[in-house]
């Protein structure tokens, strides 16, 4: 049985949610699981222990490879690893405990025994930390396909704070919406080519204001079908990744001009209700240097102004 049959069957993804998956990989590559935790389907740990269970073997975590000794980097080279796709992360005399995209591959764990002359343990890892961590031990760069790993593993880090203060403080002041909104594009459109604000009105959204992009005349209902609105006020959390070639994304590729790779949209709420939605994109062939976690306390802030400005409507119709 194939991984993501695997998964459904398991109840950890939907039929549905598979076969998404599946026509994004068609397009952009990678691995099947990789594709499920780009769309937050699955988080990257619940792959890799569903993995470990799959093929009956440990599977590497993140306090494995956190800290690697020098010397077990250097018992195989860049060369090696880069082919095989192999991490050696603990070596114990002639054993070398290394995690590999399938340990099924008799073939190539022979290989690897041969060439290198330790005794391959292999351990079960995921596509996205194999890579991470590839670049991290070894200077492998990692494709425009993989994009951004560094917020999946370490969502709250290098969070822009120079400016953080001002900002917080421009919208503790504001006096209308309008200012809210101009205030949220600003300081996203610092770390990003292209920004937009969407405004929810029922099942209604429309182009609000933006930087680098027209969003005059969008206008679109919350659709039914998979989409990137639909996720994110499915689960009402962000959605990071390409815009998907589907249905349900038309109106936005129409505006977008294409599909981007790396995009990022996060919901504004008030009181746990979706009001507002922040887009955020280099490009249709760029990724994202700007942090998530950054750019979610950007939309928090904006959701807090928001709800100050109705708390001081209700007090001046007192």
């Amino acid at each position: 049985m194939k991984v993501g049959e695997a998964l459904v069957k398991e109840g950890l993804i939907t039929r549905q949610q598979l076969e998404l998956a599946l026509q994004r990989q068609v397009q952009f590559g990678g691995r099947i699981g990789t594709n499920l935790v780009e769309l937050r389907f699955l988080t990257e740990d619940e792959l890799a222990k569903f993995l470990g269970r799959y093929f009956r073997m440990p599977a590497v975590s993140p306090e494995m490879i956190a800290s690697i000794d020098e010397e077990v980097i250097n018992s195989v080279s860049r060369e090696i690893v880069e082919k095989y796709r192999i991490l050696p992360f603990r070596k114990e005399r002639s054993r070398l405990h290394s995690g590999v995209l399938n340990p099924k591959d008799i073939k190539d764990i022979d290989e690897l025994r041969f060439i290198t002359g330790f005794d391959i343990v292999p351990y079960v890892i995921t596509e996205l930390r194999l890579l991470y961590a590839l670049e991290k031990y070894y200077g492998i760069k990692r494709e425009l396909r993989y994009i951004s790993l560094t917020d999946r593993f370490n969502p709250e880090e290098k969070v822009e704070e120079e400016s953080i203060d001002k900002i917080k403080k421009a919208f503790a002041d504001v006096k209308d919406t309008e200012e809210i909104a101009g205030i949220l594009i600003q300081a996203a459109y610092k770390i990003a080519a292209r920004v937009a604000v969407f405004i929810l009105k029922g099942k209604k959204i429309a182009g609000w204001k933006a930087r680098g992009l027209a969003v005059e005349g969008f206008a679109a209902t919350e659709p039914d079908e998979l989409s990137i609105f639909s996720d994110v006020l499915r689960r009402r959390t962000y959605y990071r990744g390409p815009v998907l070639k589907i249905k349900g994304n038309e109106q936005l590729i129409k505006m977008l001009s294409g599909t981007p790779q790396d995009a990022v949209l996060i919901p504004i709420d008030i009181r746990e209700k979706v009001v507002a939605l922040l887009y955020v994109d280099n490009g249709n062939s760029a990724v994202l240097d700007a942090n998530v976690g950054y750019l979610s306390k950007l939309a928090s802030m904006a959701g807090l102004a928001f709800e100050m400005m109705i708390i001081r409507r209700k007090i001046t119709e007192l």
